[in-house]
């Protein structure tokens, strides 16, 4: 039996550290960064550690709002969203992540695209 993306991708300790370093990559990328300067980067970190790792297969922990409600009305660009992935797949890359958990993530993130770009 196949492990869980979750645990693939070194569960929750393994995913809060790309989350992390995603958000890094974020605050440095001149197309996002601005989206970021009034946010609290700490609690920001964590809930974005815990809605990937929920939505990888880990234990329910993310108590926020769906996608489509946290960016409506924020009017999100392609260039932002692609912005982000870029960012994402250089944080799993700096965590020496496979190219098959990659895919993976990245089928995910597009999954969600309609809930978030120019909504």
């Amino acid at each position: 039996m196949e492990l869980s993306l979750y645990e693939r991708l070194g569960g929750s300790e393994g995913i809060t550290k790309i989350a992390s370093d995603a958000l890094d990559l974020h605050l440095k990328h001149p197309a996002i960064a601005p989206r970021y300067s009034k946010s609290n980067i700490p609690e920001l970190k964590k809930a974005a550690a815990n809605f990937f790792i929920m939505g990888t297969g880990g234990p329910n922990v993310y108590e926020g709002k769906d996608m489509l409600t946290t960016h409506k009305g924020m009017n999100i660009s392609d260039v932002e969203f692609n912005a982000v992935i870029d960012d994402i797949l250089q944080a799993l890359e700096m965590n020496n992540v496979g190219q098959k958990e990659k895919e993976e993530v990245l089928f995910v993130l597009y999954s969600m695209k309609k809930e978030i770009v120019a909504v």
